[in-house]
């Protein structure tokens, strides 16, 4: 039995000790915390070297579009769930698979580098420290990395920033905002971190400000009918339609909820030309003067800052989402090189010059979508190709995929830190579906069951539909997929309503026999062709 070494028990971690056991691998994970969860296992503390969230911090993607595979989350679990029940739910998946038993917990991973007998079979020795100071290295046949990329706070220079006087702080060091109470604040940035960390601040700081370069598309979790946005957005049919119609339908939905350029955030990129930002309170909070919208910082003084329409700004504190360094410091730079946020990684996870792939890097992908089930798709691919089920094409094969990446993002997305990494949820999750062999054959299932292609294809692209067929096949994924919405909308059902008696029986009897979430996404459907038409002529 192979022994695969997984450094770091996050999401990815976990992902990666279940897939290796499901193929027959022995896992051994070392995880430097005394528990599971990584980035989501919340610290009154932002220590250094560790992913680290806010004590409001809810996540961005409904729970069935981050749910692994073959492990819905319960019903009662709240559609977008607060950090405390993303961790209860990876306690539940460790608990259901057995994983706990195969993590060294108070270990860190000092380095990892090939063996003597590499070049021979692909081995790597891991040292590690366990808590006391105890140093040890151990030889494995492979090696998963799954330390994620949040950890490493990056922080721009500014003009007179060290004559400042108040306070300064990056995102990755917040927490709550008591100390906040009755202060100016500006927030730098407008992604999703600075977005929820300026309205969290909105609600006790005399003033916010929120300072930003570009703008950017602000997306709202809720969609039409109160359906979770992510769902309705990352289905197949809409992708299927040609990506200028899809980024035009996109900004105009946005734009429906409140108009961007009215609240001084209208980006000068298009919808799909930057990662969007998620949140549902912005615009209130705009609206009501808690929060104002300021250009980029021009420069600071010891008491306030100038932005680059010449207003000055009198403040006490400045915090900076500014985003992170993605580092894989156990490795050396000649195995896996991250310069300027960009790796040369054949499809974000494998370094192409090495003589055996037996070297994974876990995570490191910016998905406009969860990275949970692009985490347990990378490690299903790994196991395989360990037991020597797939094949990495060769290395020139690898570089030109990898520098293709390159230039589509170029001019796809605006250059910047974060944009070095992105990629559509199902457009990667499909493309490593297919060398697994488990991307759903929708042609087959129209034929075998018509009301689950229809399900497919038009619902939403929920991780469950890798496990309808190919290896890791789960039986229960049919009608973990029947039941998504139902299980997205019952935490919200805990007042029960009667049928309506205004409708006609026959009428009623219908509204009840069909899906109503599956009409919804024949309805979505539908706007968004007649958007497509609108733009074509």
């Amino acid at each position: 039995m192979k022994r695969i070494a997984i450094v770091g028990a996050g999401c990815s971690g976990l992902a990666a000790v279940k897939s290796c056991l499901e193929d027959g691998l022995k896992p051994v994970c070392f995880e430097t915390e005394p528990d599971i969860g990584g980035l989501w296992n919340y610290s009154d503390d932002a220590k250094v070297g560790k992913g680290s969230i806010y004590k409001s911090c809810v996540i961005n993607t409904s729970k069935e579009m981050m749910a692994f595979s073959d492990f819905p989350p319960p019903e009662h679990f709240p559609m977008f769930m607060p950090h405390k029940y993303v961790l209860q739910y990876f306690r539940m998946y460790a608990d259901k698979f057995g994983l706990l038993k195969h993590i060294q917990f108070n270990t860190s991973v000092l380095r990892v580098v090939q063996s003597d007998k590499y070049e021979s079979d692909g081995s790597w020795d891991i040292t590690v420290r366990r808590e006391g100071g105890d140093i040890k290295t151990e030889t494995f046949d492979g090696v998963l990395i799954c330390t994620g990329h949040h950890t490493f706070p990056y922080q721009p220079n500014f003009s007179g920033l060290s004559r400042f006087e108040g306070t300064t702080l990056h995102s990755h060091g917040y927490k709550e905002n008591s100390q906040f109470i009755g202060k100016r604040v500006v927030v730098v940035g407008i992604g999703n971190s600075a977005v929820d960390i300026a309205v969290d601040l909105s609600h006790v700081a005399s003033q916010v400000y929120l300072s930003t370069r570009r703008g950017a598309w602000v997306i709202s979790r809720m969609g039409f009918w109160g359906l979770p946005a992510d769902a309705m957005a990352n289905n197949r049919f809409l992708f299927s339609l040609p990506h200028s119609a899809l980024e035009w339908s996109v900004e105009k939905m946005a734009n429906f909820r409140f108009d961007h350029e009215s609240y001084g955030i209208k980006p000068r990129h298009r919808a799909l030309q930057a990662h969007p930002t998620i949140n549902d309170e912005l615009p209130y909070r705009i609206m009501t003067g808690g929060l104002r919208v300021k250009p980029n910082i021009h420069h600071f003084n010891e008491n306030s800052v100038q932005f680059d329409d010449g207003s000055v700004e009198e403040v006490d504190a400045v915090i900076f989402a500014t985003g992170y360094e993605y580092k894989i410091g156990i490795v050396d730079e000649s195995i896996t090189r991250v310069e300027g946020n960009k790796t040369s990684l054949y499809k974000y996870m494998f370094p192409p010059h090495l003589s055996h792939p037996t070297l994974a890097v876990v995570g490191l992908v910016q998905a406009i979508g969860a990275v949970m089930p692009i985490s347990e798709m990378q490690c299903r691919w790994f196991t395989r190709i360990i037991k020597g089920e797939n094949k990495l094409p060769p290395e020139d094969v690898m570089m030109a995929d990898i520098e293709d990446k390159r230039v589509t993002m170029a001019s796809t997305y605006v250059s910047s830190q974060r944009h070095t990494l992105q990629c559509f949820w199902i457009q990667y999750m499909d493309d490593i579906a297919t060398e697994i062999g488990v991307k759903p054959k929708l042609k087959e299932m129209f034929i075998e069951d018509p009301m689950l292609a229809l399900r497919c294809l038009f619902g939403p692209c929920v991780p469950t539909q890798y496990r309808l067929q190919g290896p890791g096949k789960w039986e229960g994924a049919k009608t973990a997929i029947t039941g998504t919405m139902s299980r997205s909308l019952a935490p919200m059902k805990t007042r029960l309503l009667p049928k309506n008696s205004c409708l006609p029986e026959s009428v009623d009897k219908f509204v009840i026999s069909v899906p109503k979430y599956l009409t919804s996404y024949f309805f979505l459907a539908f706007v968004f062709f007649l958007f497509f038409c609108m733009v074509i002529m």
